[in-house]
């Protein structure tokens, strides 16, 4: 979908959103042509880095979307899906993957589907968009690599159909290899459509709000709003806001050839398994597209979050937390911090926030967000406290 991924994974030690980064990957997005295969070839694999193909019940775009990597890969597009046939090289697993080879429905920047219009979650019709993905892993052991599957939902302030989105991507895993893990941290643990999952937040630009089945499943069926809704409630995404993709597919950092989406269909109204029909048709797409870069969260911290007291009464408090920033320049903030009890923040500057029960999600401010090797920048707070007025115990910083 417009863009490609925004997730991470992490090194060895970290549960919780990928505690920080090493390497901030650069957000601003780098032109690049669409690579159609020619209609020729209609049942050719997909090899050239941004090659796509339309399916043939044309309601669908498929795409290599080797973004991550030099080396090659293929997607073999079938009747309902695609399948990645191959996939060389590998990326450490401390930084962002190195494709998202997907079937999407809605708009990748300006190559959107046919008669797509974005959907605004605050009509009706939203509530009709399902989403429906089934994907085949590989036998243990008849494949090496660390990978996850995954279907995005992208929405954005405004009807967006080019460009990247600034609103929110949810993001949602139905199973994963390895070390893999989203950006962010983990916040929660909710149950939804008959499962449970792992919530994870965190901002690259948008917020990327991801939810990790604990269970692998090869699966799943259901309105795109049983999700949206969750992160809405959270405040990470909003009403007003609009849908302008369901993206399907696999985010691998080491090999990943054998996996594949055997079945997509996304759209209003209920969403079933497409019926296979011939190989999908590549269709020329001369229109240049634009893909963004991702920003990488790693097990090793390269930022921190320091909180003082400046003032404390007996109601209340004022509070300053420091935000301190590793050896690489940065884009992008957030910090987390689980409040004493009785503490309510009423009012935060130099950042903006989220609090719910104890726990405070705070992101940069669209002026302090850019931060040099070694830079500092600040936030404070007011608080009504029924309780204690100490400082968090520990703030994290991603």
């Amino acid at each position: 979908m417009p863009r490609l991924r925004a997730l991470v994974a992490t090194a060895g030690p970290k549960l919780g959103a990928a505690a920080a980064v090493t390497a901030l990957v650069a957000g601003a997005a780098t032109a690049v042509t669409t690579l159609d295969t020619p209609r020729a070839a209609a049942a050719a694999a997909l090899c050239d880095q941004y090659a796509k193909a339309t399916t043939a019940d044309g309601k669908y775009r498929i795409q290599n979307n080797r973004w991550g990597t030099a080396e090659p890969q293929c997607v073999e597009p079938t009747a309902t899906g695609f399948r990645l046939t191959r996939a060389d090289g590998a990326v450490a697993t401390d930084g962002p993957p190195k494709s998202y080879p997907s079937i999407y429905w809605g708009c990748h920047y300006a190559d959107c589907t046919p008669g797509f219009t974005p959907v605004p979650a605050s009509g009706s019709t939203f509530g009709s968009v399902r989403a429906s993905v089934a994907v085949t892993y590989p036998a243990p052991g008849s494949v090496a690599g660390e990978w996850d599957a995954a279907y995005d939902l992208w929405f954005d302030p405004t009807p967006r159909t080019d460009g990247q989105n600034t609103g929110a991507e949810v993001m949602v895993w139905l199973g994963h290899a390895g070390r893999p893990q989203p950006v962010g941290r983990k916040v929660a643990t909710v149950a939804l459509a008959g499962a449970t999952w792992d919530v994870w937040f965190g901002n690259t630009g948008w917020n990327v709000v991801s939810y990790v089945r604990t269970t692998r499943t090869s699966s799943l069926d259901l309105p795109v709003s049983t999700f949206f809704d969750d992160a809405l409630a959270r405040g990470w995404v909003q009403r007003s806001w609009y849908l302008t993709s369901v993206q399907a597919g696999f985010e691998p950092w080491t090999g990943g050839a054998g996996l594949a989406v055997t079945s997509f269909s996304a759209g209003t109204g209920a969403a079933t398994s497409p019926t296979p029909t011939a190989n999908p048709t590549p269709t020329a797409s001369p229109t240049p597209t634009v893909t963004r870069a991702k920003r990488p969260t790693s097990g090793r911290p390269v930022c921190s979050a320091t909180p003082r007291t400046d003032s404390a009464w007996g109601a209340g408090a004022v509070q300053t937390v420091t935000v301190t920033n590793g050896a690489q320049a940065r884009t992008g903030w957030t910090t987390v911090a689980t409040l004493p009890a009785g503490q309510t923040v009423t009012n935060l500057w130099n950042g903006t926030w989220t609090q719910s029960g104890r726990t405070l999600t705070v992101e940069n401010a669209s002026w302090n967000g850019s931060l040099a090797a070694g830079a500092t920048t600040t936030f404070g707070y007011q608080l009504a406290a029924t309780g204690s007025t100490a400082t968090p115990a520990a703030v994290t910083c991603s």
